[in-house]
């Protein structure tokens, strides 16, 4: 028995959706030509509504756009970023009946126990505590009934929302970053994927022992049920009142655990919110969620890191190639200032050699002051097409950002950053990233 993509299941998120998209098109046409201020808290608050609503993959989608530079007006940032990853979860009966669908009438037996309750729910899936035969403990990740159907009806939906904005705001051009959202959504559903995910980075973090990655148990999971050792650990967020000494030693651990894929085998883990790792007893990182992974080639790697150097040294030159690398097309100097921008905000905290916080202020979204600066330039400017590439690096250094303003940690983060570049090569960067990928099977 497999989930189809089927029509009727398309329909039905059609009309969901569509109702709550013609109800944003009609305040957003109301609100362009009466000349009232798009921009307005109240606004915001009822499109954050109406998208958080919907959950399932346009949830997040709003998420992700939150996080985007320049996608969004400020207010709608900020209330989109305060959507939670919980969904409503699956019955006890739409659990079996999935079950079932995965591994057959007798699924039970596989299982000593399996928590009726789910332990987390998110947008396309949740996640039950189970005990195998073996005694293990395990945790099973079950994605929600016909979700490649609501992927596609929400995808199609997700371009008039940008269609809609674009109309309002011609500062940036988004069809790349469709096709970004596009393909990572479409990934985020197969669960094999996934699984050969895992893999890449166990080969990765294999030499740091302080990144916990859980192992699948390949014979009992499918293309939508994920089943995983059971990684005991705390919530990020409870060690917010923890000695500054440990929240150091677990912001120090986060940067490795991203940073490292990045810089040494031109990978990153795409999805970087405080849902996705918790700390064991010994303050180890259990890093959580594979769906959202990033492969980049190795010249790109080395434009994020020409583009440092560059803006250090203060040369337009290298700052223009550098962007270019990056897949910015077309860099004249108006555009480059608007970018550098952007760009020394992201780079600050690695430019100077000291003890800091990642940024000045706790409060507000990491980034969303400068955000809006750079889109009233961008907007002087007209409308700039960021490369694909841009969008999960941007979103992934925000999500750390924001993790780090949680720890309230205090690093030295150039040191960290100049360790882990010194012996930089993109041969390196390229034979590391082979041998990862073919552990893995992709």
């Amino acid at each position: 028995m497999t989930e189809e993509n089927n029509l009727i299941s398309r329909v039905k998120r059609y009309s969901q959706v569509t109702t709550s998209i013609t109800s944003l098109a009609t305040k957003f046409a109301g609100k362009k030509y009466l000349n009232l201020d798009l921009s307005d808290q109240k606004y915001a608050a009822q499109i954050t509504e109406i998208l958080g609503n919907l959950k399932g993959p346009l949830m997040k989608v709003a998420q992700l756009s939150a996080t985007i530079p320049d996608l969004l007006p400020e207010e709608y940032a900020r209330k989109l970023a305060e959507l939670q990853s919980n969904a409503p979860p699956m019955s006890w009966v739409f659990v079996k009946r999935r079950m079932k669908a995965e591994l057959g009438d007798n699924w039970e037996k596989n299982f000593s126990q399996f928590e009726k309750e789910a332990s987390f729910a998110a947008s396309l899936g949740q996640v039950h505590k189970a005990r195998l035969n073996n005694k293990d403990y395990v945790a099973c990740k079950l994605q929600y009934p016909d979700m490649s159907s609501a992927v596609e009806a929400d995808l199609s939906q997700l371009k008039i929302i940008f269609k809609i904005y674009s109309s309002y705001n011609k500062s940036i051009q988004i069809r790349e970053i469709y096709k970004e959202i596009e393909a990572r959504l479409k990934e985020e559903l197969d669960y094999r994927l996934e699984h050969k995910h895992l893999k890449v980075f166990e080969t990765i973090h294999k030499k740091n022992e302080y990144i916990k990655i859980p192992k699948v148990y390949g014979k009992i999971s499918t293309n939508r049920l994920l089943v995983m050792q059971f990684l005991e650990g705390k919530k990020l967020i409870e060690y917010k009142q923890a000695p500054q000494k440990v929240r150091n030693e677990l912001a120090k651990k986060l940067f490795m655990a991203w940073y490292y894929p990045f810089y040494k085998y031109g990978i990153i883990h795409g999805d970087p919110h405080l849902g996705n790792y918790s700390v064991d007893n010994k303050n180890n990182i259990n890093l959580f969620d594979y769906g959202c992974v990033r492969i980049f080639p190795a010249k790109f790697v080395k434009g994020v890191i020409d583009l440092y150097f560059a803006l250090k040294e203060k040369d337009n030159t290298k700052i223009k190639l550098a962007y270019e690398a990056w897949g910015f097309k077309d860099i004249d100097d108006k555009l480059m200032n608007v970018l550098n921008k952007w760009a020394l905000f992201l780079y600050d905290p690695i430019l100077k050699d000291g003890i800091r916080r990642i940024q000045d202020s706790d409060s507000g979204i990491y980034g969303a002051k400068i955000a809006g600066e750079v889109h009233k330039e961008l907007k002087k400017y007209g409308g700039v097409k960021p490369p694909r590439e841009f969008v999960f690096m941007d979103r992934a250094a925000v999500g750390l950002g924001s993790i780090f303003i949680h720890l309230k940690a205090e690093i030295n983060w150039y040191r960290l950053f100049h360790d882990l570049i010194k012996d930089f090569s993109v041969k390196k960067v390229e034979d590391n990233q082979k041998k990862a990928l073919k552990a893995a099977g992709i």
